[in-house]
């Protein structure tokens, strides 16, 4: 299904959005990748919205990725005796691993591994940040703290430990028996939640053995200190802005963002920009204007998608969701600022002959009147080194690969169109043409560039770049060998 925007869409999937009608629906408008929350439901639900996915995906004869969000170790506090507590700003407040249930004074923090990594000083917050403790003194098994903002505290809210580093693996016992659910379901992408170094984003890389792509969740302080080496281990990133905001101080996830999207762009490497994109749109068929100008500033960033959360999984409207989203895309796009910021970004790769050969193409597609950059790909490698290039024309990545497909569905401007494997690139040519009319790239007079490498099905040697007309017999009686 070929979009007429090159930002790509993500749309979680939930109650409000699990039956074939509606995930065709959220496809119609623009969804190309559906994410599946790991941390809600069971994995029968998660295996019947696989199974409805790719039965639309058979219908529509539309390549989709599927990204299984794995949930990630949550902490959280105990319970309390006599119910909700309100902490009082300056009052003293104890975390320790005592089980019994808390008070207006203590409560269990079942958690050994944060008092190990504690140091006066160090800040922990409670329910996304609304209370804030300041620890005094510490040990293996408490941590005295004063509130410096108050509160009420209730049953197991969650807590974030923003100042250290800890000593925890980003996989869960249940997260690991998740993963090797979803890979042997046949997921293209997995999210790595609690993200902390580039040894938790390897971890998961050897547990999934080549069965699916890894996305980093970048949510922690932590994460964007070690993030060029998080980028190096992982195939794609997410900038989770919701758990940045509530770790670091608000004013200081914009810059991040822009910062993470523009090293993921010159890596090659897709990333989503996520959370709260359009909230609103949880309860009300409109967005705020605010909304709408935080979606597009992800847009004029180069962010490869953007990402629905609640609004699409539990909220009264999840198909205007996308459909905004949709809107928002095609109009920022077609502002000629938007090309400007984007070519303004670029910076030059040419370590590479793959690197030379995707440069030669966005400059003769954009220099000639060529109509579409067509990419024969195995790995998807030359897809995303012609993605990083940001052409003004069209990208459509040719594969044999279903799975290869499916992932390319999440990086910016790709479309990809199924093929049969081929061995002469003669015959690569011809199906370019053939598949660039039949989506409606080019007309038979048209020219497009197409890239291979060759030997053709060898990963990684893109090596061959041919300006072609879209009429095969034109093609032909330029190159009768």
């Amino acid at each position: 299904m070929r979009r007429h925007r090159n930002v790509k869409i993500v749309a979680t999937l939930g109650p409000a959005s699990e039956t074939y009608e509606t995930i065709r629906a959220l496809h119609e408008a623009g969804a190309d990748v559906f994410r599946l929350n790991m941390s809600h439901g069971d994995h029968a639900g998660i295996r019947e919205k696989h199974r409805i996915i790719r039965e639309v995906e058979r219908d529509l004869n539309s390549p989709i990725a599927i990204l299984a969000d794995l949930q990630g170790p949550k902490l959280r506090v105990g319970t309390f005796g006599n119910g909700p507590e309100e902490l009082a700003q300056g009052a003293t407040f104890r975390l320790d691993l005592d089980k019994a249930e808390g008070d207006g004074s203590r409560v269990c923090l079942p958690h050994p591994e944060i008092f190990a990594a504690l140091q006066p000083g160090a800040h922990l917050l409670v329910n996304d940040g609304k209370i804030r403790l300041r620890v005094r003194e510490c040990g293996a098994d408490f941590a005295e703290c004063e509130v410096v903002i108050g509160g009420v505290i209730s049953d197991r809210k969650g807590v974030n430990v923003p100042d250290v580093e800890l000593p925890l693996a980003a996989l869960s016992e249940k997260d690991r028996k998740d993963l090797e659910f979803v890979c042997q379901l046949g997921v293209d992408w997995l999210a790595l939640s609690f993200v902390q170094r580039p040894e938790d984003v390897t971890e998961a890389r050897e547990l999934a053995n080549g069965r699916a792509a890894i996305l980093s969740k970048i949510e922690k302080p932590s994460a964007v200190e070690r993030f060029s080496g998080i980028l190096a281990a992982s195939d794609g990133i997410m900038v989770a802005r919701g758990d940045l905001g509530v770790e670091l101080p608000v004013q200081n996830v914009p810059p991040i963002q822009k910062r993470l999207v523009r090293a993921c762009r010159a890596a090659a490497k897709p990333v989503i920009v996520a959370t709260q994109m359009l909230e609103s749109m949880i309860e009300s068929p409109m967005p705020t204007r605010a909304e709408v100008s935080d979606v597009a500033t992800a847009i004029y960033e180069g962010a490869d998608a953007i990402m629905l959360s609640a609004e699409s999984a539990a909220g009264s409207y999840p198909v205007e969701a996308v459909r905004t989203m949709d809107n928002v895309a095609r109009e920022v796009e077609g502002d000629p600022t938007y090309t400007q910021i984007i070519e303004a970004s670029r910076k030059a790769q040419r370590n590479t002959v793959a690197d030379g050969i995707v440069a030669a193409a966005r400059e003769i597609a954009e220099t000639a009147d060529i109509k579409v950059i067509c990419c024969f790909t195995q790995s998807g490698t030359t897809a995303l080194l012609t993605a990083r290039e940001r052409p003004r024309v069209p990208i459509m990545a040719l594969t044999s690969l279903r799975g290869t497909a499916r992932r390319l569905a999440l990086s910016w401007g790709v479309n990809c169109v199924m093929t049969e494997e081929l061995t002469r690139f003669k015959l690569a040519v011809v199906n370019a043409a053939r598949a660039a009319r039949a989506e409606g790239y080019a007309e038979a007079l048209d020219q497009i560039v197409v890239t291979a490498g060759v030997p053709f099905n060898v990963p990684g040697t893109t090596n061959i770049l041919r300006v072609a007309p879209c009429q095969e017999s034109l093609i032909y009686s330029t190159d009768p060998g």
